[in-house]
């Protein structure tokens, strides 16, 4: 297996189904997971990945933490888990002075010996910072423009949840909508729906006219016949 490549579908679908049967699958950190490339760990949990991309949680020593696919590589046979020790200095023996036998001068206290040095032992690697959880975004708002029966509508609705019911709009702010909305055919087709529309109404308007013309003139004769 080259622990340069990440996990594939397939072998995370693998790692799910031993995780459901009780066992631990080892992997092997690849080189995208930094100064710990090349160790081994067991994958005990396997979290939502539309939550976060890093959903394989590895148990590393003591540490369990959130790794991506790409950080990790299915562990070959008999693979198992390489920690470097540090060599420790050899220790300095102390050195004891000599007392010193001097005529007519003042005798000098003879010095302590100094303390043996303790090199400290090689820090571990840092563990890998866990990175944060992307929250989910909120759900989509869909907002919908409807012409039906004479009338225009607008509703909104996010995710499931109906935000305004539809409710009817003046056809001038329906064309103002439709207006931004960059899409051939679309306001062709708006403005076609309202000339037929100013074209009936014309028309109503012309009867309505023709017969209040024809009321105003009965009333003239009735006004004569006084």
């Amino acid at each position: 297996m080259d622990a340069g490549q990440g996990l594939s579908t397939s072998e995370v679908q693998s790692i799910r189904e031993a995780l459901a049967a009780g066992r631990k699958p080892r992997v092997v950190f690849t080189a995208a997971a930094g100064q710990i490339a090349g160790q081994v760990g067991q994958v005990i949990e396997l979290t939502d990945p539309e939550v976060s991309d890093e959903f394989v949680v590895v148990r590393f020593g003591r540490d369990e933490l959130p790794f991506s696919p790409a950080d990790l590589a299915v562990a070959p046979k008999g693979a198992t888990r390489r920690v470097v020790e540090p060599k420790p200095e050899p220790e300095e023996s102390p050195v004891v002075a000599a007392p010193e036998f001097v005529l007519d001068t003042p005798r000098v206290p003879a010095q302590r010996p100094e303390e043996p040095k303790v090199e400290q032992a090689e820090k571990p690697p840092a563990r890998r910072a866990v990175k944060a959880v992307k929250p989910k975004g909120p759900a989509g708002l869909t907002v919908t423009l409807a012409y039906a029966d004479g009338e225009w509508t607008v509703a909104a609705q996010q995710g499931s949840k109906a935000l305004a019911k539809p409710y009817v709009v003046k056809p001038a702010e329906a064309l103002k909508m439709v207006a931004l909305v960059d899409v051939p055919g679309v306001q062709e087709a708006v403005e076609q729906i309202l000339g037929t529309e100013r074209a009936e109404a014309e028309q109503q308007a012309e009867k309505l006219r023709a017969e209040l013309a024809e009321i105003e003139a009965r009333l003239a004769e009735l006004r004569e016949a006084r």
